[in-house]
């Protein structure tokens, strides 16, 4: 049987990491600055995660959620503690597409609407909803396009203002710095004219946290950053540092019951043990206050390189603008610097994702073999 030819490959084969090394079968060395799309958020293969995980799994991995997990409730109460949000309700599922799928389909069930403001660069995941919210016709089928989607542009008040006033909406979704997009993100003061007009509309405002938040931003969600309550928060990369799973923050006004939402292997034993490590992992070593800092770093080196022509994002998701098209480049890193970068709708835009563990003497290599490919 044929794998079902989808995804471009590099000609890697990893088969062993360890913090922010990799080793393929060969025994090269690579540097993950990439972090597979902001997924590895502790280092890989990080002693407590691997025994919490291990522990768990000589326990029970699996049983669905017709019966008690007492793991579900230890992980609301340290996620609601870590983050800030613990007034929220957690609902927990697989991916950042399945998050943003629920989120999207509770505030249709609360405000009784089907419209949805989306925003130009958007990618919010591939299934039904998530994907017709994401600005890319090239993944949108036609049975997506059913779905009712206003794209606009970030910082565009009138256009916004205009939109919202139709009554149609019942939500209002947006990355609070764009992953794909290319770390575009919205200015704090829109971001508060959106909260402003969801408030007097009675629309739900979603805050896509699913790359940009769990620390990387150097705030846990980098909506944090301007002071604002989304209505709903969804997650995932970030969560489980390889291990899939998803969830959604929700505000206490927004009521549940019982078949409302649901899945079989959301919140699981496995999973829950996996989150629950990050959140120790992340307490423990003070990650995002080193997202914040070690960001900080990143930039001042970055500054004294002429070729970038700007640097985009916060804390440790950050985007390097050049004026060429990088897709050269990084393969010029990953096969003569042993280094993964990542890429983005702006071609001209390589993508930083690193650990939240990543050392000042690790951003030293990154840029020293950034030097000698741009050479």
């Amino acid at each position: 049987m044929k794998l079902f030819d989808v995804y471009p490959l590099y000609g890697i084969n990893p088969v062993k990491a360890k913090g922010l090394e990799l080793w393929d079968g060969q025994g090269e060395k690579y540097m993950d600055f990439y972090g597979g799309h902001a997924v590895i958020s502790i280092g890989h293969s990080h002693p407590h995660y691997i025994k919490r995980i291990t522990d768990q799994l000589g326990k029970i991995a699996f049983y669905s959620n017709s019966v008690q997990n007492p793991l579900q409730e230890a992980l609301a109460q340290k996620l609601g503690a870590l983050s800030g949000c613990g007034d929220h309700q957690l609902f927990l599922c697989n991916s950042g597409a399945e998050a943003n799928e629920n989120a999207l389909k509770l505030a249709s069930f609360h405000t009784g609407k089907a419209g949805v403001i989306a925003f130009r660069g958007s990618f919010h995941g591939r299934t039904s909803a998530a994907v017709a919210a994401t600005d890319d016709p090239a993944i949108n089928a036609p049975i997506n396009r059913q779905h009712k989607v206003d794209f606009l542009a970030f910082d565009d008040f009138v256009a916004f203002g205009d939109t919202i006033d139709r009554g149609e909406h019942c939500a209002v979704i947006l990355e609070s710095i764009q992953g794909v997009g290319g770390l575009e993100a919205p200015s704090g003061e829109f971001y508060r004219f959106i909260e402003k007009k969801c408030r007097e509309k009675g629309v739900l405002l979603i805050a896509d946290e699913v790359q940009c938040g769990y620390g990387r931003s150097g705030k846990f969600f980098a909506f944090q950053h301007h002071g604002i309550r989304p209505d709903i928060i969804s997650m995932a990369k970030g969560m489980g540092n390889g291990f899939p799973i998803g969830g959604l923050l929700i505000r206490p006004e927004l009521k549940p019951s019982h078949g409302l939402l649901g899945t079989t292997f959301g919140g699981n034993h496995l999973a829950c043990a996996a989150a629950l490590a990050v959140l120790e992992v992340m307490e423990g070593e003070d990650l995002v206050r080193r997202a914040e800092s070690q960001g900080a770093y990143f930039q001042e080196l970055a500054a004294q390189i002429p070729a970038i022509k700007k640097v985009k994002g916060r804390g440790l998701m950050i985007g390097l603008e050049f004026d060429f098209e990088v897709a050269e480049l990084r393969k010029k890193l990953i096969f003569g610097q042993r280094m993964f970068t990542g890429n983005a709708k702006n071609k001209k835009l390589l993508r930083f994702l690193p650990a939240l563990t990543i050392e000042k003497q690790q951003i030293d290599l990154f840029f020293e073999g950034l030097k000698r490919a741009l050479a």
